[in-house]
């Protein structure tokens, strides 16, 4: 894609987005204790999901990779992410290798399946939490060292069908659809796309207060390479300093309504799923959450 390319198809962003609402997916961790994916995708229709992590595999395992995309596609479950959380910026050269490996590895794997992403965050130059918060996380070098990764990861694999993909954080690139516009430009490969976490992305009280503006901003700068959204809720705790801490959606601040308002006007179907909470109930809890507010704005799930 060339500066003029790109720069046309951010401007007819908003555009796209005006098309006929997409059917919505939702999906969620899936407790049953099998390895099966005829059982995993049966149980992710009986919890009333129409989209499900991508189980585990190797790239070498083609008859698994195979049952994997047929028992998901007899369910008409949609496989959402392969998702492998490493740390691509590891301060130990030959564990930050193995890790580019690994995520190389998953996007294999979700290209092969069909899945619609593997997604990972940057990394983190923090040298004890592999994801956590660093001066250098914001800098150029940060940048720079994330575009060559991604380019490694997707010429290494050429994918066909799945996109590898940042997930957004607070303390990290890309943590705002500006900065994701720039990777987006700089990394310049078809297969990169845009991995939403709304959560992840309130970093202040004014995104947090302002939460549905910047959803829009999501959907309205990055809708169309949008591949997968991860679903949850924020409440602020009161302290001597700002302190967000997940929730189940409903019992938060986020608005989801132009969470799904986005969701259901991008040019594609993109997988919603539930992660971070703590039992199937809570799930559960979460879910019928965001299909309340879904019936109510109109939306129907796929």
């Amino acid at each position: 894609m060339n500066r003029r390319q790109f720069l046309t198809t951010t401007a007819a962003a908003p555009t796209a987005l005006a098309a006929p609402a997409q059917p919505l997916l939702l999906g969620g961790p899936l407790f049953l204790k099998s390895d099966d994916p005829r059982e995993l995708a049966r149980e992710a229709r009986r919890l009333g999901y129409n989209t499900a992590n991508c189980p585990r595999a190797t790239p070498q395992d083609s008859a698994r990779l195979q049952a994997i995309e047929s028992a998901f596609a007899a369910e008409k479950v949609v496989l959402a992410e392969v998702g492998v959380w490493l740390n691509l910026l590891d301060a130990d050269p030959a564990k930050r290798q193995q890790n580019l490996q690994k995520v190389t590895d998953g996007l294999a794997v979700a290209d092969a399946t069909g899945a619609r992403c593997c997604v990972d965050i940057a990394g983190s130059f923090h040298d004890k939490v592999w994801y956590g918060p660093h001066p250098r996380n914001v800098t150029q070098e940060f940048f720079d060292a994330s575009v060559e990764n991604a380019r490694k990861i997707i010429d290494a694999v050429k994918p066909k069908r799945a996109k590898f993909a940042y997930e957004m954080m607070g303390w990290n690139l890309p943590d705002s659809p500006d900065s994701y516009l720039k990777l987006l430009k700089a990394i310049d490969r078809p297969a990169f796309g845009v991995h939403i976490d709304i959560c992840n992305g309130i970093n202040s009280p004014g995104r947090f207060y302002n939460n549905a503006a910047f959803t829009a901003e999501c959907f309205r700068k990055l809708g169309r390479w949008i591949v997968s959204c991860h679903a949850k809720d924020l409440d602020w705790i009161p302290e001597m300093n700002v302190h967000f801490v997940e929730v189940i959606p409903g019992r938060g601040k986020i608005d989801y309504q132009p969470y799904l308002r986005g969701l259901a006007a991008v040019p594609a179907p993109v997988p919603l799923m539930l992660e971070h909470l703590k039992t199937a109930a809570e799930y559960e809890e979460g879910a019928n959450y965001i299909r309340k507010v879904a019936a109510g704005m109109g939306l129907k799930f796929a």
